[in-house]
């Protein structure tokens, strides 16, 4: 049996997906989680195989998450099962390290088709999706430049330290920290630490 968590901030969402793959024989739908955190909680707990996850919820979710349940080493392949398919969302899904993005407008044989496929090991995209990654490789922009006190914040974020601990090993103001990761946020293009470290170790300049 293939053992699946669901996580959706939506009930009905849930329901249907849990009837969709329980009439599969060989796959288990084992709990289901309302936000990224708590199904990281249940991941951690059930050891699931497959996490069918919603990209944003309101109790937090998406990347984050499948960031923390890498880092964490659960075994669990996680897919992403969304609404949305703008570049953005995709990508930081698949540097987080997703094993799949999905439409919820997908036939519910080719849902079941996906989970197997991901439980073997497999990547596992829809096809506008994929599409879109394609694009995106062709277009690839330019390697960004970071200066070598930029590197080092950012390799001290990679490392999980605080703005504050940052600022005591470099010798420099927390106030400087968060003006270097402003910085570095934008010329990365990205909002947040973990999409900054991600995107940085895409592009080469953190290993």
């Amino acid at each position: 049996m293939i053992r699946i968590i669901l996580a959706d901030d939506h009930p009905v969402v849930r329901e249907g997906l849990r009837a969709m793959l329980s009439a599969e024989p060989d796959l288990e739908v084992v709990a289901d989680a309302s936000s990224g955190p708590q199904a990281e909680a249940l991941a951690a707990e059930l050891r699931p195989d497959i996490v069918l996850m919603d990209l944003r919820m309101p109790g937090g979710g998406g990347a984050d998450s499948i960031v923390r349940m890498s880092e964490a080493g659960l075994p669990c392949r996680v897919i992403v099962l969304t609404t949305y398919e703008t570049d953005r969302d995709i990508l930081r899904a698949v540097e987080a390290g997703a094993a799949g993005y999905l439409l919820k407008d997908l036939p519910r044989g080719e849902l079941a088709e996906a989970v197997r496929a991901a439980a073997r090991g497999e990547t596992v995209l829809a096809p506008a999706v994929a599409a879109r990654l394609v694009d995106q490789l062709r277009t690839k922009p330019e390697r960004p430049h970071l200066s070598s006190r930029e590197t080092a914040v950012l390799r001290l974020v990679a490392e999980g330290c605080t703005n504050a601990e940052i600022g005591r090993r470099l010798f420099i103001g927390e106030s400087t920290v968060k003006t270097h990761l402003l910085r570095i946020f934008g010329k990365l293009g990205v909002d947040d630490r973990t999409a900054a470290v991600t995107s940085a170790m895409r592009y080469g300049l953190l290993d």
